[in-house]
């Protein structure tokens, strides 16, 4: 037996193994999974967008203009209109003077990370920082500092402790919403803390683009810091339903950027579909902001809901929901058990996470109904029961900052550990034949949209016994505008939109 084939045996045994897993079909609610109809819960598809019709159209119509690929870097022949046009979008969407597009996430905070550090230099970074960002401090050859989770104190005897030297620079990078636990970074606090030491403040907005802050700008329009936050580093791949990313800052740090960040010197750039697709998604999101709200009533549904099947989940309006089973092989059980129930949120074990706190991974869509979450709820509580898990045993999320009592801070954490995520490729793969798998939302908004879905085939058969969903909307519906363009039909009658 090689070393290779060693290896997986190992993680085979330590039920550690991953396997890709096929989708087949759009970014809806509902997805062909293997070949099964299941209720997806763990698509960072927040707002439903990556499957809107105006999306779409807009991606194909950028490949008939422009083509498939940008042909080159950014730096040689690859940026075209269609990319400046949604730089000056996401400029004017994040209030800031300047933006930059990259090829992915992972790519911007690499990039900018080794721009704004290097040797010499320091990089104070959460522990539960996303892996890209953990990646980026490693590549950097900075000197990376790992301060405790949101802990604004610790932060702060860190920046102390690696007090400024002759040339050096320190900056600071947090996630706003940590992509795990669903929790939120005390922006403001770290703000003041990189204002009093002098040190630069990168926030990775992911998560929070489309789920927080007015119109979903973001955790730190919420805390009014726009003009406090140095760099803001975006995706397109999650609320924006496309791929790539974007970096806000001052017009000297993009130019900046443009001649020291490797990631986006030495990529192609991103195809023009792609970048087309998130500038329809971004007009999408301004235009109808009623979607961030349909996505934080849907957290607080489900929420409320896995709370009623005794979870530990706190009530609230964060669309990330983990429910930690602790146990690496017991998480993979109760995913299996709820996809053949017909619920599908993957399971994160380590190194994504930390030695016992695997996890299933939930996270709710503008696009779900308030009765599919709780249908959802009650598949999870039912597969825990099943496996003899006590729903109530499970790990709650950290939501609150640790209380520190010791009179001085221990060493610095350990800068080898695990990353927090690596997350799986969005593989959604068009098979002929399948069908939109659950349409946008508000297609009665948009008449072009109703056309395309009287053309539409129909949807896979639902995973849950819809006879037993009919009812009223829940207690969140009416917390909506009364004039949202949301399908109300699905409500009343627990039928999925072709």
């Amino acid at each position: 037996m090689n070393e290779i084939a060693q290896r997986l045996q190992e993680l085979e045994q330590l039920g550690l193994s991953r396997r890709l897993r096929l989708v087949s079909g759009p970014q809806g609610p509902t997805v062909l999974l293997d070949g099964k109809p299941v209720l997806l819960l763990c698509s960072n598809n927040y707002l439903g967008l990556a499957d809107h019709p105006r999306v779409r159209e807009a991606a194909a119509d950028a490949a008939m203009r422009w083509g498939v690929g940008a042909g080159a870097s950014r730096l040689v022949s690859g940026t075209m209109t269609i990319h400046r046009r949604l730089e000056e979008q996401l400029a004017e969407f994040e209030g800031s003077e300047a933006c930059l597009l990259f090829g992915s996430g992972y790519l911007a905070n690499l990039g900018v990370i080794g721009a704004l550090a290097g040797r010499g230099d320091v990089v104070l970074s959460d522990e539960l920082n996303h892996a890209s960002i953990i990646d980026g401090c490693r590549c950097s050859r900075a000197e990376v500092a790992v301060y405790r989770h949101r802990d604004v104190e610790h932060l702060d005897w860190s920046l102390r402790k690696h007090g400024r030297r002759e040339g050096a620079r320190r900056l600071i990078v947090t996630d706003s919403v940590f992509s795990m636990d669903g929790d939120v970074a005390p922006l403001a606090e770290i703000a003041e803390v990189a204002h009093a030491h002098g040190a630069r403040l990168l926030v990775d907005e992911a998560h929070a683009t489309g789920s927080l802050g007015p119109g979903g700008r973001g955790a730190v329009a919420e805390a009014g810091l726009q003009d406090e936050v140095d760099v803001v580093v975006g995706t397109l791949g999650k609320a924006l339903g496309s791929y790539g990313a974007y970096v806000c800052a001052s017009a000297e740090i993009v130019r900046y950027l443009v001649n020291s960040a490797r990631t986006l010197i030495f990529s192609t750039a991103p195809s023009p579909p792609a970048i087309a697709g998130a500038l329809a998604a971004l007009e999408l999101l301004v235009e109808r902001p009623h979607r961030v709200q349909r996505l934080r009533a849907n957290a607080r549904a489900l929420r409320r809901a896995l709370a009623s099947e005794g979870f530990p989940v706190a009530d609230g309006d964060m669309h990330i929901v983990p429910l930690i089973v602790g146990d690496e092989r017991a998480a993979m059980r109760m995913c299996q058990e709820a996809i053949a129930r017909g619920a599908f949120a993957q399971a994160i074990r380590p190194p994504t996470v930390a030695m016992g706190t695997s996890r299933l991974r939930l996270t709710a869509m503008a696009s779900h109904t308030a009765s599919e979450l709780e249908m959802a709820a009650s598949v999870f509580g039912d597969a825990a029961l099943r496996l003899g898990l006590d729903p109530a045993s499970f790990l709650p999320a950290p939501s609150e900052r640790q209380e520190w009592v010791q009179e001085e801070w221990p060493d610095e954490l350990d800068q080898r550990r695990p990353a927090r995520e690596l997350e799986r490729s969005e593989l959604a793969l068009a098979v002929a034949g399948t069908g939109d798998a659950g349409a946008p939302f508000d297609f009665a908004s948009d008449p072009a949209a109703s056309q395309a879905r009287a053309q539409a085939p129909s949807a896979p058969s639902a995973p849950f016994d819809l006879e037993a969903d009919a009812g009223t909307p829940s207690a969140d519906a009416a917390e909506l505008p009364p004039t949202a363009p949301f399908d109300v039909e699905r409500e009343l009658r627990g039928v999925r939109a072709a």
